[in-house]
């Protein structure tokens, strides 16, 4: 595997995680992984010049992805007008699974 071959691997592996960190893999947001997976196909297909400015728009989405995700964690730790319990929840479920404890649901009527 040639050196341009591991980068681009290496590209679409961080661009497909932070896809499926920050947007979802369920079914309703299947579409943004699919659209991924598919442009990384189509780019076989392109010149060298198209095909790393496409590798280089991929390196940008998932440096914007992770930031905004990043900025919204400052956002939510430092209590600027926004509702906590989401985070609360997390955090919570966090602290329990990390002793191996799993919260119940709470009932909602």
């Amino acid at each position: 595997m040639s050196l341009e071959a591991m980068q681009v691997a290496k590209v679409y592996r961080h661009l497909l995680k932070a896809v499926v960190k920050h947007i979802g893999k369920d079914g309703s947001k299947r579409h943004f992984k699919d659209f991924v997976t598919q442009e990384f196909r189509n780019s076989v297909e392109l010149s060298d010049a198209a095909a790393q400015q496409k590798i280089k728009l991929a390196r940008d989405y998932t440096c914007l992805l992770n930031s905004v995700h990043h900025h919204k964690e400052l956002l939510f730790s430092y209590n600027i007008a926004v509702d906590r319990s989401d985070e609360v929840k997390r955090t919570l479920n966090k602290s329990a699974a990390s002793v191996g404890l799993q919260l119940p649901e709470v009932y909602q009527p």
